[in-house]
């Protein structure tokens, strides 16, 4: 990870705290196939916040910006030809037809695309409920390790920045 954008993260957070985490968890996750580094930013919040409450607000933020994905693939059901679905997508709808619930902790805590299970979810009418909580078990844990590391590494990051001239 890019210095600057540690900085640019960790300055981020002094001005916005726990609310402008919720607000980039939700954002960040709620674009459908195109990556924001918001890792970099809940990573640093560990090193300004609370690491546990910064952890906990991003993982429900993340969670609840990947239903997101969900009501495209809900919305879109309709407008997809069963018989031209790309091979990627019908590659995970058998793996979560085989491994049922436990596929979204796993695809949550990952760095696997979830945006193609929640496609897949709302494409098949999955229960949102169920949908959220099996993202809530993988995306919480995810983002307390990196608030946790980022408590413990940011201000060591933050010396090196300062040593090497990065502002």
């Amino acid at each position: 990870m890019h210095p600057a954008l540690l900085m640019w993260s960790y300055n981020f957070m002094l001005v916005s705290g726990y609310a402008g985490v919720f607000g980039i968890s939700v954002l960040g996750t709620a674009t459908i196939f195109f990556v924001l580094p918001i890792d970099a930013i809940i990573f640093a919040s560990g090193g300004y916040l609370n690491p546990l409450l910064s952890g906990i607000i991003a993982g429900m933020g993340t969670a609840l910006g990947e239903l997101s994905a969900y009501y495209v693939g809900r919305a879109g059901r309709k407008l997809v030809d069963l018989k031209r679905k790309k091979k990627a997508l019908i590659k995970v709808e058998r793996m979560f037809r085989k491994y049922g619930f436990w596929t979204i902790p796993i695809f949550s805590f990952t760095p696997l695309p979830m945006d193609v299970i929640g496609l897949v979810c709302g494409g098949t009418r999955y229960n949102v409920k169920k949908f959220f909580v099996g993202t809530l078990i993988g995306k919480v844990p995810r983002a307390l390790i990196l608030t946790i590391a980022g408590g413990y590494a940011i201000p060591w990051v933050i010396e090196l920045a300062k040593i090497f001239g990065v502002d």
